[in-house]
């Protein structure tokens, strides 16, 4: 990515700390809920893998392939799981994150010489500031009352470790903007 070193380190804490929280809600998550848990945990560190500056990484051409093919098979297992969930847009929503990894790959492969598709590219932005617009108006509180939304965050686990929405969430969001400035940097 062509951004300067300190959002780049900014990019990787940030990949690497929404990764490790997926795979926390993905080991002590609810049953159905881990699959998801487990494509947002690799989306959260190939965030972290391409924010290294190249200086200090820079990965070959093939392993970048193999990430795009990684996220490609994300992308296809979110849009299977659509088509049988009560949640389908939950599953889009990932769909369209691990598309938008698998178009980053792509350009990092080709060593951004390139534009990197620029439709494809302002669509995935517009789609992702979005999100984070409207996740970001959810997270504001509800008054009580009974209209209030019942919540459908990251629940408790089975051990009794809330995995709170709120954290739920904030994660989602967190990734939303990253993708944005991931996305910025093409």
């Amino acid at each position: 990515m062509h951004t300067p070193a300190p959002a780049a380190w900014l990019l990787l804490l940030l990949g690497a700390l929404s990764g490790s929280y997926c795979l926390l809600r993905m080991r002590l998550g609810a049953p159905g809920r881990r699959r998801g848990a487990g494509g947002e945990a690799l989306m959260g560190f190939g965030t972290a893998t391409m924010a290294v500056p190249p200086a200090v990484l820079a990965l070959p051409r093939t392993a970048w392939l193999i990430g795009a093919a990684l996220f490609g098979a994300n992308a296809l297992q979110a849009l299977w799981h659509t088509r049988r969930t009560r949640r389908p847009a939950h599953h889009l929503h990932h769909a369209v994150g691990a598309t938008a990894m698998v178009h980053m790959s792509i350009a990092m492969a080709d060593g951004h010489e390139a534009p990197a598709a620029p439709l494809l590219t302002g669509a995935l932005l517009g789609y992702f500031v979005l999100y984070v617009l409207a996740a970001g108006a959810r997270l504001a509180p509800i008054p009580p009352g009974p209209a209030a939304p019942a919540d459908r965050g990251g629940g408790t686990d089975r051990t009794g470790w809330a995995l709170g929405p709120e954290a739920f969430r904030t994660c989602r969001i967190a990734m939303g903007l990253a993708m944005c400035a991931m996305l910025l940097a093409l």
